[in-house]
């Protein structure tokens, strides 16, 4: 029996899915206050990684039997308090806060972070290209793979840096083009890379559970396209008029998903325009 210690919501949920619950033992640790309605595959407890005296629990006798954890927390806010908090101090905080003994033990941890430690490129952007660290997000996020690399075992520990995630519910994009709210932004530089939060959860399972995974990998769908071709792409689709293009500094990059797709990932929606297309089809 193997114990997964998943720390997050949608995402840790959707990855808790994929394990058969015979073999696989899932613990949930959240922000949110827990109720028995929520206990499905998942038995949640509430701990805030900003709070250190939330997380003293961790070092029961019970949380002695980890065997994986996925870390893919969502910070409250884009402000440099919730993401240090969440990845500088929080990796570390929720680490060190597991019995003795436990770390020495771990057979795998899996650090969801983001694509956004790269800078913008036109050039296809690989897990070798040097990151550009030139904001706290940035920073925090690679700080937390430092921590990765420094607390758990050698060859156990596997970052993922996710594009833009999409699916049920995340239709924030949609919304605005159909009321007309969103600028398509123009020039070089912009590329819109975007997986599906199935795929990502596809992705996590394996990243889980491979016998050698590389410490990095790039989460991102097979098209990445200019943001402004996206973009009308999208409003076509749900017959909506084409957003006003606006020339802006380069913003974006152009992702590559080689080395996931080598180590046997393949993703249901590689270009997120299929998934919309579906999702239209199903509403007519």
């Amino acid at each position: 029996m193997n114990t997964l210690l998943l720390v997050g919501g949608d995402l840790c949920e959707r990855t808790a899915k994929l394990f058969d619950p015979a073999h696989w033992k899932c613990i949930g640790l959240r922000r949110s206050k827990v109720t028995p309605a929520s206990e499905n595959t998942i038995s949640w407890r509430e701990a805030d990684l900003l709070n250190p005296e939330s997380l003293a629990f961790l070092g029961a006798e019970e949380f002695s039997d980890v065997t994986h954890i996925l870390y893919a927390p969502s910070p409250d806010s884009r402000t440099m308090t919730h993401y240090t908090g969440v990845y500088s101090l929080g990796l570390p905080r929720l680490l060190n806060s597991l019995p003795a003994g436990c770390l020495s033990r771990l057979q795998r941890c899996v650090l969801v972070g983001s694509s956004a430690v790269w800078g913008p490129s036109d050039n296809w952007v690989n897990e070798d290209t040097p990151v550009e660290p030139t904001h706290f997000r940035a920073s925090s996020l690679l700080e937390a793979e430092d921590a990765l690399r420094a607390l758990v075992p050698p060859g156990s520990g596997a970052a993922l840096r996710l594009s833009g995630l999409y699916g049920p519910g995340r239709l924030q994009l949609l919304k605005g083009l159909q009321a007309g709210t969103i600028t398509a932004p123009d020039g070089p530089g912009h590329w819109a890379n975007r997986i599906h939060i199935d795929d990502a959860a596809q992705a996590c399972a394996l990243l889980l559970t491979m016998a050698d995974p590389h410490p990095l990998y790039i989460g991102t769908d097979n098209c990445p396209m200019p943001t402004a071709q996206f973009y009308e792409a999208l409003a076509q689709l749900i017959g909506a008029p084409a957003p006003a293009r606006q020339l802006r500094a380069p913003g974006g990059k152009r992702l590559s998903n080689a080395r996931l797709r080598a180590s046997g990932w393949t993703p249901k929606w590689s270009n997120a325009l299929d998934w919309y297309a579906a999702q239209r089809d199903e509403e007519e």
